[in-house]
């Protein structure tokens, strides 16, 4: 199969978020986190990443796209939710496509904003009956971003591993949001997903994302599995730990994957966002991924 990116293999991307800090500019007197946006994209292109993100530097997963759905207040769901008259995040992702050519767009799954609300009305009985509600409303927001220029659409559903959230009822949600853009879909999927590996791979996506450093037996659980043409987002570096992993450690994790899926399918990525670390630690997180890529790179085309 053919990488992701044309000629480069192993391209390097990141799950989204970034840590940013408002800044003092003009700018920030209309908007006070322009400034943080320009930092992380401008910081993910120093790092080297291929497939960059603008950062999700505007607040939490939930609150960032549930609080401007008509129909949900804060964090209650207060009657229908129905689609926004606008896409939402659209702005930011537009930018960092303006600087960068590679760009991933997005947005936070229907069962996973399900799960991180209350239900304050009896409109629905239960997060399932919301769900595909919740979906059809981020329609709007994929199509938009789909229009940016973003090479790729992820849906991040953290849920999807705890086993609070109905697969069936995630996998149809996924599929209404799929079928809107023409673009690539990518779901990450965090934690431990080796008790649902074949749910998570019957769905209809192109590119699944899933945490490899700090929970081995995920990689171990694709051993066997036909996986089509679709590519593999693979977490060499740990994202809940400020710590930086030595170089050989990242190596050895890339090259384990490599063994099992081949290096056409895999984009090396952290395990998570870095919105928890400071902007230093997120940087060596970044820097250490792209500079172990690019030594088995060099590796690979010596073969």
């Amino acid at each position: 199969m053919q990488s992701f990116i044309p000629d480069t293999i192993l391209p390097t991307t990141v799950v989204g978020s970034y840590p940013g800090q408002p800044k003092r500019t003009i700018k920030s007197l209309f908007d006070p986190l322009h400034g943080a946006v320009e930092e992380a994209v401008s910081l993910q292109k120093k790092a080297g990443i291929t497939i960059i993100s603008d950062g999700q530097v505007r607040g939490d997963m939930i609150g960032a796209f549930a609080s401007k759905l008509p129909g949900i207040r804060g964090n209650d769901v207060i009657g229908r939710v129905m689609p926004p008259d606008q896409a939402i995040t659209i702005k930011d992702t537009a930018y960092a496509v303006r600087q960068h050519p590679y760009v991933k767009a997005i947005i936070t799954g229907p069962s996973t904003l399900a799960y991180g609300l209350h239900l304050g009305t009896p409109q629905y009985r239960n997060r399932n009956e919301l769900i595909p509600d919740i979906a059809s409303s981020l329609v709007v927001e994929a199509q938009g971003l789909s229009k940016t220029g973003a090479v790729m659409l992820q849906i991040d559903e953290p849920i999807l591993s705890t086993g609070a959230a109905d697969l069936d009822v995630a996998k149809k949600a996924i599929a209404t949001i799929a079928k809107a853009v023409t673009i690539p879909v990518c779901l990450h999927a965090c934690g431990n997903i080796a008790h649902i590996i074949d749910d998570l791979l019957a769905m209809p996506i192109q590119i699944l994302d899933f945490e490899g450093s700090v929970n081995a037996e995920n990689l171990a659980s694709f051993s066997d599995k036909d996986l089509k043409d679709r590519y593999i987002g693979y977490g060499i570096v740990d994202s809940s730990s400020p710590v930086l992993e030595s170089a050989d450690e990242v190596k050895r994790r890339l090259l384990k994957g490599i063994d099992i899926l081949g290096p056409e399918r895999i984009l090396p990525d952290p395990d998570c966002g870095l919105r928890m670390h400071t902007p230093e630690s997120a940087f060596a997180k970044l820097t250490r991924l792209t500079g172990v890529v690019s030594e088995v790179r060099q590796e690979l085309g010596n073969l």
